[in-house]
């Protein structure tokens, strides 16, 4: 538990150190990329607490929900279609049933 700690302290320490904008062109597919790789996070935490977590799926679906999503919208938006507002749907709807049963397995612990 002391590892994720040291990691988002030290990733605000970067982030108040090292500031950078991203172009609001980018903004869009930034946003859905983050909202995907969150997704897998509640994802991994879920199956922590159900003792179902594999690092490999973990990490190949981190990064694969990132990029699918981000591509997903940059096409959109090549299409002129705003794909990003279905990616947000679904990935916030998968956040939010994850966190949901994370709080169930805490509440009944």
């Amino acid at each position: 538990m002391l590892l994720p700690v040291i990691g988002i302290l030290i990733g605000l320490l970067i982030g108040m150190y090292f500031p950078f904008s991203i172009p609001v062109e980018h903004a869009k597919l930034l946003s859905v990329a983050l909202l995907a790789a969150l997704d897998s996070v509640f994802g991994g935490l879920r199956a922590t607490m159900e003792e179902k977590f594999d690092n490999t799926i973990f990490v190949t679906g981190f990064f694969t929900n990132a990029l699918l999503a981000a591509g997903l919208a940059y096409i959109g938006d090549r299409l002129g279609i705003d794909l990003y507002y279905v990616a947000l749907l679904a990935f916030g709807l998968r956040i939010f049933q994850n966190l949901a049963i994370i709080r169930r397995y805490f509440l009944k612990k």
